[in-house]
């Protein structure tokens, strides 16, 4: 059985994707950046963008049944290689216990004021 997660955002509807799916014990999160979904706003420091994205995938996976220690795999694409040593502190407290394998690509985003996208994959708890 396959479970899709929506956060709401306008861009899952205007795109076409989910913002996780649920399928055979797995959790697939999309790729997601950091706009605060409240204000509908991108803070311009990318500290804080790399705070926003992790909030929104700890939501998406909590509604998925998992949380941050159950992920195996995240990829962080940034737009600007010198950004991402200002983010390091943020993503090993999300992902201290879990550990998981992780890739960082450097890429253009969708918008230019977009400076990190996270996208993660878990296995939920047995």
């Amino acid at each position: 059985m396959t479970r899709r997660i929506s956060t709401g955002s306008p861009f899952e509807a205007q795109i076409g994707y989910s913002r996780a799916v649920v399928c055979d014990g797995w959790v697939f999160v999309a790729g997601t950046t950091g706009y605060d979904y409240a204000s509908m706003t991108m803070p311009a420091d990318v500290t804080e963008q790399c705070r926003n994205a992790l909030a929104t995938i700890r939501h998406a996976l909590a509604e998925a049944g998992a949380g941050f220690d159950d992920v195996v795999r995240v990829r962080y694409i940034l737009t600007d290689p010198a950004d991402w040593p200002p983010c390091w502190p943020i993503v090993r407290t999300a992902f201290a216990a879990a550990r998981p394998a992780a890739t960082m690509l450097v890429a253009g985003l969708q918008a230019p004021e977009m400076k990190i996208e996270v996208e993660v994959t878990a296995r939920l708890p047995a």
